[in-house]
C-alpha cells in the first residue's frame, strides 16, 4: 500500500464552516475600516479663519465672509434611506471582494496535487481507491471524475455527459460567488442618481418656498448635499465592478483549466460500471468472477 492512501482530507462540512467564519470576520473588519475612514475625515476640521483685518476707514466696503462646510458634516446633513443603502451596499461589497482575494485561487479551484494522484491511481487501475479519493476530496477535478464514475451506464459517451453537466455546475458555482460585484457596481450608481435627485427636488423646492429669493449659499449647500449621493455610488461602483472584471477573468481561466484535466482522466476510465463502482474490484483492476451456476435438479416423481 503506498503513502497515497494515508492522504487526510478536509471534509466538505467542516470547510464550509471555516469559510462561513471567515465571511463573519471579513465583514466584520470592513465595517472597522469603514469606522476608521469616517473618524479620519471627522478629525478633519475646518480652517482657522484668517485673523482680523486692521480696522478700515468707515467708508471702505465691508469684507465678505465665506462659511466652509467640512465634509463629514456634509455627509451627515445628507444622510438619509439612500445614504444607508449605500453605505449597507459598500460593506456587502468589500466583504465580497475580500472573500474573492481569499477564495479565487488556484490553489482552492485547480490544483494539481488532486490530478496527479487521481491519474497514478488511474493508470495503475487501483479503481477502488480512485473512487474512494474522488467521493472525499473537494476540489474542482475531484467533482467531475467523482459524476464520470458514478454514472450507471455502460457507455463512454454516458461518462462524458455525467461529467460535463457536473463540469457546468462547477463553474456555475464558482461564477456565482462573484456575482454580487456586479449587481451592487450596477445599482450603486443609480441609487446615487436617485439620492441626488431626490435631494435636487428638496433644494429647488426650498428655493420656491422663499420666492426665488434663497441664499446662495444654502442653495449651494443643499445642491452639494445632493450631488454627495452620486460621488458614494461611484465610490461603490468602481471597485466592484473593476474586482469583478478581473476576477471573472481568473475564474473563466482556472474553470477551464480543472475541466482539461478531468477530461483527461474520464478518458482513462473503464467503459464497465462495475470495474468503476469498484465494488470488490480485486488489485489487478479486474471485477471478482461471478459463481458458476448451480445445476438445477428436478424432483423425481
Amino acid at each position: 500500500m503506498t503513502m497515497l492512501n494515508n492522504l487526510s482530507l478536509v471534509s466538505p462540512t467542516g470547510r464550509g464552516r471555516g469559510w462561513a467564519m471567515l465571511r463573519c470576520v471579513t465583514l466584520l473588519l470592513a465595517a472597522c475600516l469603514l469606522l476608521t475612514g469616517a473618524q479620519a475625515v471627522l478629525a478633519q476640521t475646518t480652517p482657522p479663519s484668517p485673523t482680523t483685518p486692521p480696522t478700515t476707514p468707515a467708508t471702505s466696503a465691508p469684507a465678505e465672509t465665506t462659511q466652509k462646510v467640512p465634509l463629514m458634516k456634509l455627509v451627515g446633513e445628507a444622510f438619509d434611506l439612500f445614504m444607508i443603502l449605500l453605505v449597507i451596499g459598500s460593506l456587502a461589497g468589500w466583504t465580497i471582494i475580500i472573500i474573492c482575494f481569499i477564495e479565487v485561487r488556484e490553489s482552492i479551484i485547480a490544483p494539481t496535487e488532486p490530478v496527479n494522484i487521481m491519474a497514478t491511481m488511474a493508470k495503475g487501475g487501483r479503481w477502488s481507491e480512485l473512487k474512494q479519493f474522488a467521493d472525499e476530496d473537494d476540489a474542482m477535478a475531484s467533482r467531475i471524475v467523482r459524476a464520470a464514475m458514478n454514472c450507471p451506464s455502460d457507455d463512454k459517451g454516458g461518462m462524458r455527459e455525467a461529467a460535463e453537466m457536473a463540469a457546468s455546475e462547477e463553474v456555475s458555482r464558482w461564477f456565482r460567488r462573484i456575482e454580487p460585484l456586479n449587481v451592487i457596481g450596477n445599482l450603486g450608481p443609480l441609487l446615487g442618481l436617485a439620492g441626488t435627485v431626490w435631494g435636487m427636488i428638496l433644494a429647488f423646492l426650498a428655493l420656491g418656498e422663499a420666492q426665488g429669493q434663497a441664499n446662495p449659499n444654502v442653495l449651494s449647500t443643499g445642491i452639494s448635499k445632493a450631488l454627495m449621493h452620486t460621488l458614494l455610488g461611484l465610490l461603490l461602483a468602481v471597485p466592484c465592478l473593476t474586482v469583478f472584471g478581473l476576477y471573472r477573468s481568473r475564474i473563466d481561466r482556472l474553470c477551464t483549466r480543472a475541466m482539461v484535466a478531468a477530461s483527461e482522466l474520464v478518458e482513462i476510465l473503464p467503459e464497465d460500471a462495475r470495474v468503476r463502482g469498484a465494488a470488490g474490484v480485486s488489485a489487478g483492476g479486474m471485477p471478482p468472477r461471478a459463481p458458476a451456476p448451480r445445476p438445477v435438479t428436478t424432483p423425481r416423481t
